[in-house]
């Protein structure tokens, strides 16, 4: 086998040979070409240093945090590619720059398998593929339907909600700016259950009337009922936004209920449970909204929407990643993506009883979906704790509100979830082998947390206090060595 010297030695005088028979003399390379020619590796060994160390901890690592995935090879694969080059200003067809027709076919298949994988008429459902992230796509999605000032309705951030649904303190001060564009009110879940308080939202938004009702969570373990979330939208005016990033993947494989049937616009993610690059869609409705006194009331989100995403608020998109995207939703289409995601639900449900056994509270009890969201309160454990100590020990996991938390700091949940590992090929046992591993993790933070500082009344000072702790602990040093050996024993993706 040739070494990656040799491979380049011969590409070069392919190169000097091809100039020689086609200019009759050979043209020696400016230091320049020279310079962009050459790998990471040997331009800079410093960051290829933290390349590698990243690989290495991933690799070694037990990734629990739901809204994280290991994407294929073929999407790295487009990540890096030529497409990366090109500036292309506005959409298929209707460009502000020259030479796109081959991105042009690009972006329309990327559109059009979405459309396909999701089993949507194109004449009734269009989508944008451009957003370069979740948050954005969902301000663009209200700027396209809302004038600032309007009114949005979405689920609190401590009871499961995401900040580009709207966030306020108690005090009134915005700490999402969406809430500084747009007047928000969330709703929330019923504390009894743990589940969204449906009633409570009907009576609300009556009241508020919003333009926008956002159906869709960051660290909720139910169903959503999308029907319900129609009806109480149609009964105060408001659009219905249902954001289902984190459980796409599930929705296409159609292990869960799909929001399409009941929703507006539908916005993701593409890098969570579907498990492409970093990127997100929105998807709108076309034709018919309503018919009032017999006249039909069209859509005309196609045209809002697109116009809200270019020029409205980004300027080139980012090819590489719709390329990549296209190749994600593709995959999502085999047999295989379909066991992946049954699998992902498996281990959810199995992962879930081991927690219990281990001691561990759950809010709303279990989960019908790939995340959990332990309630840490009885414990007498933070989640910022928690969170440290798993880390030191090669699992990384989320500290998470839970209602009646006060602090984003210091909460009382701890989110996880199993996309990630199930890539990796976990199956059941394996979660409930973690489950153990988080068990003890909760008794060592128990012991580390009695030997901190009791005149430390700084909680901050406590926690970096409680983290030498754990860096010193002869237990955890051991746990973390017996997981990094166990958790190196997966593959990830493009070692096969």
């Amino acid at each position: 086998m040739l070494s990656n010297f040799a491979r380049r030695s011969a590409v070069s005088s392919r190169l000097a040979l091809s100039r020689t028979l086609t200019h009759g003399y050979a043209t020696k390379p400016s230091n320049d070409q020279v310079l962009v020619s050459k790998h990471v590796q040997e331009i800079d060994p410093e960051m290829y240093s933290i390349l590698n160390n990243e690989k290495s901890r991933q690799k070694h690592s037990i990734t629990l945090i739901p809204s994280e995935n290991f994407t294929s090879k073929s999407v790295m694969d487009l990540l890096g590619s030529e497409f990366q080059n090109k500036y292309s200003e506005g959409y298929p067809g209707a460009r502000y720059y020259g030479g796109n027709q081959f991105i042009d076919q690009m972006e329309s298949l990327c559109q059009k398998r979405a459309l396909d994988l999701y089993k949507l008429d194109p004449a009734k459902w269009g989508v944008n593929v451009q957003p370069l992230s979740g948050a954005p796509a969902n301000l663009y999605a209200y700027s396209a339907v809302m004038n600032v000032g309007d009114r949005l309705m979405g689920l609190d951030l401590p009871h499961g909600g995401h900040l580009s649904h709207g966030y306020r303190l108690n005090s009134g001060s915005p700490i999402s700016y969406i809430s500084k564009y747009f007047q928000s009110m969330p709703y929330r879940l019923d504390l009894e259950t743990g589940l969204i308080d449906y009633d409570q939202l009907a009576m609300t938004s009556k009241l508020f009337r919003p333009k926008v009702i956002v159906a869709g969570t960051s660290a909720y373990s139910r169903l959503i009922d999308y029907e319900r979330f129609a009806k109480i939208s149609k009964d105060c005016g408001a659009y219905l936004m249902s954001d289902m990033a984190h459980i796409s993947g599930l929705v296409a494989a159609g292990i869960i209920p799909s929001p399409f049937e009941h929703s507006d616009i539908v916005t993701t993610t593409t890098h969570k449970s579907l498990r492409g690059p970093r990127g997100a869609m929105i998807f709108y409705r076309k034709g018919v909204r309503k018919v009032v006194k017999g006249k039909e009331v069209m859509y005309d989100l196609d045209k809002k929407i697109n116009f809200s995403v270019f020029p409205g608020h980004q300027g080139g998109p980012h090819n590489h990643t719709i390329s990549a995207l296209s190749v994600a939703l593709k995959q999502a289409t085999t047999p295989e993506f379909l066991q992946y995601q049954k699998q992902i639900v498996s281990n959810a449900k199995t992962f879930a009883n081991a927690l219990e056994k281990n001691g561990f509270e759950m809010v709303s009890g279990g989960t019908d979906n790939h995340l959990i969201l332990i309630d840490l309160t009885k414990t007498g454990i933070d989640g910022a704790r928690m969170e440290t100590l798993l880390q030191e020990i090669n699992i990384a996991a989320n500290k998470n509100t839970i209602p009646k938390d006060k602090s984003a700091m210091f909460p009382s949940g701890l989110r996880v979830g199993t996309p990630a590992m199930t890539t990796r090929g976990f199956v059941d046992a394996d979660f409930a082998r973690v489950a153990d591993y988080i068990g003890q993790a909760l008794k060592l933070s128990k012991q580390l947390k009695a030997q901190e500082n009791p005149e430390n009344k700084d909680h901050r000072s406590s926690l970096n206090n409680f983290k030498q702790l754990c860096k010193d602990s002869p237990e955890v040093q051991q746990l973390s060595k017996e997981i990094y050996e166990w958790a190196g024993s997966f593959p990830v993706p493009g070692e096969l």
